[in-house]
């Protein structure tokens, strides 16, 4: 049996003719850049997340950093951020003249943790970017609670995690937000890979501040408002028609796919407890978090509380922890298995970074993660045989 990773293919039959009349619209129309499939889309995902204001870009890398041009952030500045990422998330910051700050990771949501971002803050921060990683969102209450004492900007990265919900304890009209409405500035990937992913790149930033979406639409074409007029140094960040087109005839089915995620998400969990390999502390599987928005207690994991609807975790990866990381992956290849390590290097030790100082054990929940984390396959698609060909597989690799 063949188990890729990710099937797209797959998913592609299922909507085919959807996306073929969504794209024949745009090559009759002939308006191939920003325009009304783009708009449409924004007020799409805006709603969706929560936001008002939504900018189509042209990547999710491009959305982290126009988000950091509209804030003027450069040379002298710092930017706190998580070392387990994907690249982009530190690489903006270097790549306009300021200086990532790293701060180490929570062990069970591997976002960063909260109680070690305070003491990295100095008079040069400008912003803290947390990460969704893997479709959950960070501890975002007490992020906001750092970043307003100290008057940081908060750019979200769900690049990961479009429609993952976190209950607030801040009291507010709606505790439940999803992921890019509670920050300054929510980012999103459409990289085709994602939960929703268009047929190349693209990404979009979302906001509730009319002065920053209208400041981020400028930057976006040069800074240029009217055409040809530069009030602004932009960059070429536009979104095209065509991704805008088939992003919109996919996302009616996003929920659908969020929640095929989630049941495949919950079947492993219980596969992976029969096994016995959980209990012997050989296998670790993910620990969706469930932030209380109700009691003053701690967060507690998946206390069913929820409503049957609720994305708590989306599940753009289903990520396992296993001391025997490589040999298990080797080993599932030969099966005819697709696996992924998310991350190998974290960013701190990446070759790129090591003028900034950091050494082996500066981040260490983060070093051991890389060690040990493995993405299974977790796509809508996934069918039940499938999956219990993975779970017989590790099974077996661990007898």
């Amino acid at each position: 049996m063949k188990v890729p990773l990710l099937d797209l293919t797959a998913q592609y039959q299922t909507i085919k003719e959807e996306v073929l009349e969504a794209v024949e619209e745009v090559l009759e129309e002939q308006h191939f850049i920003l325009g009304p499939k783009v708009a449409d889309l924004e007020e799409q995902i805006a709603a969706y997340a929560g936001s008002t204001h939504g900018i189509g870009v042209s990547s999710g890398s491009d959305a982290l950093l126009i988000c950091l041009m509209a804030e003027e952030i450069g040379p002298g500045d710092e930017v706190i951020t998580t070392p387990y990422s994907f690249f982009a998330t530190a690489g903006v910051v270097s790549r306009l003249g300021a200086r990532p700050v790293f701060v180490d990771i929570e062990s069970d949501t591997y976002a960063i943790n909260p109680d070690l971002i305070e003491e990295r803050i100095t008079s040069k921060t400008r912003a803290i970017i947390p990460v969704h990683l893997y479709g959950q969102c960070a501890d975002m209450d007490r992020i906001l609670e750092i970043a307003r004492q100290k008057g940081l900007t908060v750019i979200e990265d769900a690049a990961q995690a479009i429609g993952a919900e976190y209950a607030s304890k801040i009291p507010m009209p709606s505790r439940i937000h999803r992921a890019g409405s509670m920050g300054d500035y929510g980012c999103f990937s459409f990289f085709p890979t994602k939960n929703l992913g268009g047929f190349g790149d693209g990404g979009m930033v979302v906001t509730d501040d009319p002065e920053r979406a209208e400041k981020l639409r400028i930057l976006r074409v040069h800074g240029s408002k009217p055409k040809y007029y530069h009030s602004l140094v932009g960059g070429n960040f536009r979104l095209d028609a065509l991704q805008a087109a088939v992003l919109s005839a996919k996302f009616h089915h996003l929920d659908a796919w969020t929640a095929k995620r989630q049941d495949n998400a919950a079947r492993y969990d219980r596969m992976l407890q029969s096994t016995g390999l959980v209990d012997k502390v050989l296998i670790r599987p993910p620990k969706p978090i469930w932030r209380d928005a109700v009691s003053d207690e701690a967060p507690v994991s998946n206390p069913g509380t929820q409503s049957p609807t609720a994305h708590y975790h989306i599940y753009h990866q289903y990520v396992i922890a296993t001391p025997r990381r490589d040999e298990l992956k080797a080993y599932l290849f030969d099966k005819g298995i697709g696996t992924e390590i998310y991350y190998p290097v974290p960013l701190h030790l990446q070759e790129c970074f090591k003028d900034l100082g950091y050494k082996q054990g500066a981040c260490p929940v983060a070093e051991e993660a890389s060690r040990t984390s493995l993405a299974l396959p977790v796509y809508p698609e996934l069918n039940i045989d499938q999956q219990e060909y993975v779970i017989n597989s590790i099974r077996e690799f661990f007898q």
